[in-house]
Formats: structure tokens, sequence, C-alpha cells
């Protein structure tokens, strides 16, 4: 597996590298690790602070780059670091596709330039643009624990399939726990389901009809998913909700003490391209790391 892991040298940034040296590389792996900055002067008169700045980055970039190698040093995979300069979001996207990565790898905030961005706005960026997987390192809730564990939230599409895949391809140790979840929306969403059940026998069957339907397709969906992470995951659970996908989900990932939380996207859509709203949701609102899967 190739993976392409961003850094800016901020302590949120260096989780994606904390989280990739707990795994179990194999030599045949590789990740090149990239730190990109933005800095085009565009006044004449800022030259001589242009070079100041550029004997500064000469002297910190190598620097960047040597933090997330020295967390790397324990994995067994090939390690490359690379610098750009250019806007961080368009610099990865770039690099992943001249790389050839499967997956990218980032923190979920970190430091740009000479002050501070908006918290998460390069990963929401490289997450809506990118046409492989991106996962988006968030801080550990707790130091150490005995086993990785992952909420994997289906809906039977391909871009659940998608996110699928790339867990299963992903090194994860063995003892990994997964939990995979369907979420089917509540039956008349105009009516309240507990009211629908007590207006009349043929309000009543319906939603016991419509809803045995719709187990049996969970069911369909859940055993497929299976199938596609059994070869992968020893200790699979399984379960099913009822509701608003986007906050059912942030519920189980805490039920169920989630490291990371995979969901599938459509990715782009419209012309400047928008994540699908619960992958939207998911991202902006999970307390663990989050898994975009793409196809």
């Amino acid at each position: 597996m190739k993976i392409l892991l961003t850094t800016d040298g901020s302590e949120y940034s260096e989780e994606g590298a904390r989280f990739l040296a707990g795994l179990p590389f194999s030599p045949d792996d590789e990740i090149a690790v990239l730190h990109a900055i933005n800095w085009v002067p565009l006044v004449t008169e800022w030259e001589s602070f242009y070079i100041n700045f550029k004997e500064i980055q000469d002297e910190i970039v190598p620097r960047i780059l040597d933090s997330a190698a020295h967390i790397l040093e324990p994995v067994k995979a090939k390690i490359s670091t690379s610098f750009r300069e250019d806007y961080p979001d368009k610099a990865i996207l770039d690099a992943l596709e001249e790389s050839g990565a499967d997956l990218v790898v980032m923190g979920a905030r970190g430091i740009r330039g000479l002050g501070s961005f908006i918290v998460g706005s390069v990963a929401k960026l490289v997450a809506i643009k990118s046409p492989k997987p991106v996962l988006v390192v968030k801080p550990p809730r707790r130091k150490s624990r005995a086993a990785l564990k992952v909420l994997f939230a289906t809906d039977g599409s391909v871009y659940s399939a998608a996110a699928g895949k790339v867990l299963s391809s992903i090194p994860l140790p063995d003892d990994t726990e997964i939990t995979i979840l369907n979420v089917l929306p509540t039956v008349f969403e105009d009516i309240p389901e507990r009211f629908a059940m007590e207006i009349n026998d043929r309000i009543k069957n319906i939603v016991a009809g419509t809803r045995e339907q719709e187990l049996k397709e969970s069911e369909r969906i859940i055993e497929r998913a299976r199938k596609e992470l059994g070869g992968k995951f020893s200790t699979i659970k399984t379960t099913v909700k009822f509701g608003d996908p986007s906050i059912l989900i942030i519920n189980e990932a805490e039920a169920v003490d989630a490291d990371i939380l995979a969901v599938g996207t459509s990715g782009m859509r419209g012309i400047k391209g928008i994540l699908g709203s619960v992958a939207r949701y998911i991202l902006n609102h999970s307390q663990c790391s989050v898994l975009i899967g793409k196809t």
C-alpha cells in the first residue's frame, strides 16, 4: 500500500504520523511524507522580506519533515519526504496524482504560514476533492487501549463498498475490532412513528410491512459487508439503527468507543464539489478519526 502523509509540523498534523507508526506495515509498503506551504509575495516591495522568509523556510522545512520521519522510524515501510510551495490543498492533490498513492492521511488541523488557519479547512478541501480515500486523524481521547476499534457505517452503496475496501487494504493490527452499522430511516418521516402506529390497523399494517422489508434489506447489506471484511477482521460485530444517519452514526461511534469511523461518499458534486451531507456532518462532528472512502 502507498500512503501520502501530509504534515505541517503541528501537534495535530503529526497525529497522522503517530497513527501510522502503530500499524504493521511491510517493506513493500510506502509512506510519502509531504509538507506544503503557500508563500507567494505579490508586490516587489516585499522582496527583502521574501528573501528572509525563504531563508527561514529553508531552515524549518527539513526540520518539519525530519520530525514526521522520526515518528515513523519504527515502521517497516519505505519512507520518503518532499516539499511543495503552493496552496496546501492543491499541493496535496497534485502530489497524490503524481505519486499514485492509495490513501491520503492527514491531521484534523494545523498551522499554515505565519498564523493559524480555520480549523480543518485544508482537511475538508482535500476530503472534498480527493479522488482517493482520505483518513483524517484526530487526537486520541486516551493514551492506550487493548485493541483498535473501527465503526464501519454502510448503506450498501458502491461508496460504502469503497470505504470497506480501503479498510481491508490498510494494515490494521490483527486484533482490531470492527462494528458494521446500517442505519434505516424512520417510516413516514413526516409523521412520528409512535403516533402513526396508533392511527388505525391499515397504518399499522403498512408500517409493519415496510419495516419488515427494510430489515431484510438491512440484513443483506450487513451480511455483504461482513463477507467483504471477514478475511481481514477476526472480530466483527453488527448493529442496525433507525433514524437520522448523521446523528446515529456519531452516537454509535461514541457508544462503541471507536478510534476510526469509516463512511463512503460520492465525492464531488456541482462545480465546487461538496461531500455528501452525512459524510460532511461526520467529518465536522466526529470525535474520532474519520476514513472517507471514494470510488
